[in-house]
C-alpha cells in the first residue's frame, strides 16, 4: 500500500490543520506562546478528536462517513449550525485577549484544572453516545436509508441530547481552563443556541421518527439531568 493512501492519513492531516488553525487563533490574540492553559486546551481537543475518529473508523465507519457530510440537513438547522462556529471563532480570541494578553481575569489554578476535567468528560460523553447511537449525525435529519430508529439506551436514558450535554460541558470548561471570566459570560448565549436546536430537533423527530414521541414521554430532561 502506498503510504499516502493509508486511511489514517486524511484524519491526521485534518487534525494537524485544525490544530494549527486553533493555535494561530489563540496565540496570535494572546501575543505569546507562554500560555499553559492554551496549550492544554489545544492538546485536549486534538487528542480527544483523534481518539474519537480512530474509534469510529474502527467500530462504526458508517457513522464516521455520516459525520463528514451535511447532506439532507434541515434549513433551520443550517442557520443555527452556521452561527455556532462563527460565535466559537470570535469567542476563542476574546478569551486569549482577556486571559493572556491583558490578563484582566484571574482564575485560580484549581478552577482551571476543573475546566480541563470538564472538557475530558465531554469527550467521554460523546464517545458513549457514539457507541450507543449510530445515527448521531452532526446535522439534524432523518436517516431513512440507514434504518433510522429512536435510541433510548445508554446516555439517552438520562438526557435526550447527550452530545449537546457534552458540548455544554466543553462550553463551560473552556473559559475556565483558559482562565477567562469574560469568556464564561458568553456561555449562556452558546447554551441558548444549543437549547433552541434541541427543541427544534425534538419537534422534527416527533413528527417524522417512529417511537420518538414515546421516548420524550419517558425521558424528561434535554441537556442536564434534574435541571432541564
Amino acid at each position: 500500500m502506498d503510504p499516502s493512501d493509508h486511511p489514517c492519513r486524511p484524519n491526521l492531516l485534518r487534525a494537524a490543520g485544525s490544530f494549527a488553525g486553533l493555535a494561530a487563533l489563540l496565540f496570535l490574540a494572546a501575543g505569546t506562546v507562554r500560555w499553559a492553559g492554551g496549550w492544554v486546551f489545544l492538546l485536549e481537543i486534538a487528542i480527544g478528536g483523534l481518539l474519537t475518529e480512530a474509534w469510529l473508523a474502527k467500530h462504526d465507519p458508517a457513522l464516521l462517513a455520516e459525520r463528514r457530510t451535511s447532506r439532507g440537513q434541515a434549513g433551520w438547522d443550517r442557520v443555527i449550525t452556521s452561527m455556532m462556529p462563527l460565535l466559537w471563532l470570535a469567542w476563542l480570541p476574546l478569551m486569549a485577549l482577556d486571559a493572556a494578553r491583558y490578563q484582566t481575569s484571574f482564575v485560580p489554578g484549581s478552577v482551571q484544572c476543573a475546566g480541563a476535567l470538564m472538557i475530558a468528560a465531554s469527550f467521554i460523553i460523546v464517545y458513549r453516545t457514539y457507541r450507543e447511537n449510530s445515527y448521531a449525525a452532526p446535522v439534524v435529519k432523518i436517516q431513512r436509508e440507514r434504518g433510522h430508529a429512536a435510541v433510548t439506551t445508554g446516555p439517552y436514558a438520562y438526557v435526550r441530547h447527550p452530545i449537546y450535554a457534552g458540548g455544554l460541558l466543553t462550553y463551560v470548561g473552556t473559559p475556565l481552563l483558559l482562565g477567562s471570566w469574560y469568556g464564561l459570560a458568553i456561555v449562556p448565549v452558546m447554551a441558548a443556541l444549543l437549547g433552541l436546536r434541541s427543541m427544534m430537533e425534538e419537534r422534527m423527530l416527533t413528527a417524522e421518527l417512529d417511537g420518538y414521541a414515546d421516548y420524550l414521554a419517558r425521558v424528561r430532561y434535554r441537556l442536564v439531568p434534574m435541571v432541564w
